[in-house]
């Protein structure tokens, strides 16, 4: 085992010490020892729930014969961190989890890793981590939250029951009161937002890799079944321990696949392109840009999923989730290994019963393309990311006038203030993963766009990122960013812009020699923030086509 060399031998009288110190008995020293990384925090909903977790993994863990010892993890709420200088730490702290669950499962020679995780950048960067230490490991994800409960019958959810409400009381459309309903009604307790935000998509991608258990990427935070996943979880990594089964056995090619096309059947968060491209390069996987656009034009959407559609994570539960969809799905899932011992195949024949209102079968899909979109252009030369499954058919071809903002802030502004009329294009630059610094995302100008009604008749391209919650025409990651030079710095206020998203096209209608004296006059601005670790992180950071992943160079 890897903690021997911390445990027998006369040179390691003093680790032993040490690791009796902490209240470990000789007895326990023969044991696996397992690392519980656990994200539990007070500040986030998703995450609010996790001592009770804990606790059933540790259960798990002695269960089956090893020995748990818990370190935390720093978890940032999109959410809360949304629309203000804290989205600049959403997703650089991703490498910061990477980094930490590296530094702890190496220095204290740790068998295996329970991951315990639940929001955005949280479970991506355990997961790099673990495709980088490649020892056994497992996730347990936390669970979504129940949607909240109105009159009527109503089911809210958290965008477009604060998000987009706030831009629907500013045009009118709702009241004081209302706005006040939603507030209080929209997050009704712990888990995940109750929709296909990038929380829960990616708990959905890392049961389909094979790095949890079946029904863990869809089992609700407050179910008795959670629990369970979480003590089964606990008994397993002991188990993959004795076993030897890694990370990068079960992080293949095969899975990766498969678990773009469940995001594309489902319609999941833009967000995913840049987790799966950065975990599939710790994984020593090659996984170009390109994959996503290839594997959706030959797998159909199956679900129409909150926020573009109807169905909340309590409803994908209980049609079938993960197993469901794979299933659904048929030949075009590929055999691979999971932490479960069986393949996925395996996993998705032992699932009888499926809701195909929710989960439709290939024959009869919600549309005839997968989710997510990568377009290309003079706009976008390495690549530009949509989610087509939340743009109505009217938009998926739009020619409209640019609107030009260096900020988030600005074109917020402009937003709100009314200056965003039908038949504009707003362009948000330097909000890349260098130039944000962090490449935010842009949950607060498209709510507001679509709360303003303006949803069908106005555009967003951004070098910046989208939340899960977004829907409608609005293009993100757009590589080169404007940080470094891309074409998207020298879009000019009422320029014209074509998207076509049926083309995967985002072009520029300006002549090369105006794009190219545009350049020659171009120079870099000044780094928006100059200090501490987002400036180092800017100086080290890739392009969005690559997974806004960190280099030594």
């Amino acid at each position: 085992m890897r903690s021997d060399l911390i445990k027998k031998g006369l040179e390691h009288t003093p680790h032993r010490a040490l690791i009796k110190g902490t209240g470990v008995p000789d007895s326990e020293l023969k044991k696996p020892f397992i690392g519980v990384a656990t994200s539990f925090t007070d500040l986030i909903p998703g995450h609010v729930g996790m001592r009770d977790l804990e606790r059933f993994i540790e259960k798990g863990i002695h269960t089956g014969g090893g020995y748990a010892f818990f370190f935390g993890i720093p978890g940032i709420c999109d959410g809360i961190a949304m629309g203000h200088k804290g989205m600049h730490y959403s997703l650089p702290s991703r490498e910061l989890i990477a980094d930490m669950v590296e530094s702890v499962a190496e220095a204290h020679r740790l068998d295996g890793l329970v991951l315990l995780t639940n929001c955005d950048k949280i479970t991506p960067g355990m997961l790099m981590a673990v495709a980088r230490l490649d020892i056994p490991a497992i996730v347990v994800t936390a669970g979504p939250m129940l949607a909240g409960r109105g009159v009527a019958g109503r089911r809210y959810s958290f965008v477009t029951d604060t998000f987009e409400a706030m831009a629907r009381y500013k045009a009118g459309v709702i009241n004081e009161q209302q706005l006040k309903v939603c507030e209080d009604n929209a997050c009704p307790g712990m888990g995940s937002c109750q929709g296909l935000f990038t929380a829960n998509t990616m708990a959905i991608l890392t049961e389909t890799l094979g790095m949890s258990l079946p029904r863990c990427g869809t089992a609700l935070a407050v179910s008795a079944l959670k629990r369970r996943i979480a003590f089964a979880s606990g008994e397993k990594i002991v188990e993959l321990v004795r076993n030897n089964v890694t990370p990068r056995q079960i992080l293949t090619r095969a899975a990766f696949e498969n678990a773009i096309r469940v995001d594309l059947a489902l319609g999941g968060s833009t967000n995913t392109v840049l987790h799966l491209l950065a975990i599939a390069r710790d994984a020593g996987v090659d996984l170009p840009l390109e994959t996503f656009d290839q594997l959706a034009r030959e797998t159909p959407q199956l679900s129409s999923m909150n926020p573009a559609g109807e169905y909340f994570m309590e409803d994908l539960d209980t049609a079938g989730g993960v197993l469901g969809v794979l299933k659904q799905l048929g030949s075009k899932v590929k055999d691979n290994p999971t932490v479960m011992g069986l393949t996925t195949l395996q996993l998705a024949a032992s699932i009888e019963n499926i809701d195909e209102q929710v989960i439709h079968p290939l024959a009869n899909p919600v549309k005839p393309e997968g989710g997510i979109a990568v377009l290309f252009g003079n706009i976008t030369p390495k690549g530009a990311v949509v989610k087509q499954s939340g743009v109505s058919a009217a938009m998926m071809q739009f020619e409209g006038t640019a609107r030009c903002f260096d900020s988030e802030e600005m074109a917020m502004a402009a937003i709100m203030d009314g200056r965003i009329v039908a038949g504009d294009v707003v362009v948000i630059r330097y909000e890349g993963p260098k130039g944000g610094p962090g490449m935010r995302e842009m949950l607060a100008p498209t709510a507001a766009i679509m709360g303003m009604g303006l949803g069908e008749s106005v555009a967003l391209i951004t070098d910046g990122r989208f939340s899960g919650g977004t829907h409608g025409p609005c293009i993100g990651h757009i590589s080169p960013e404007a940080a470094e030079g891309g074409p998207i710095a020298f879009i000019e206020e009422g320029d014209r812009i074509r998207l076509d998203i049926p083309a995967r096209k985002l072009e520029l209608l300006v002549d090369e020699a105006t794009l190219a004296e545009r350049r020659a006059q171009w120079s870099p601005p000044a780094p928006k923030i100059t200090k501490g670790w987002l400036a180092r992180y800017a100086k080290v950071v890739t392009s969005a086509c690559t997974g806004a992943v960190t280099t030594a160079d």
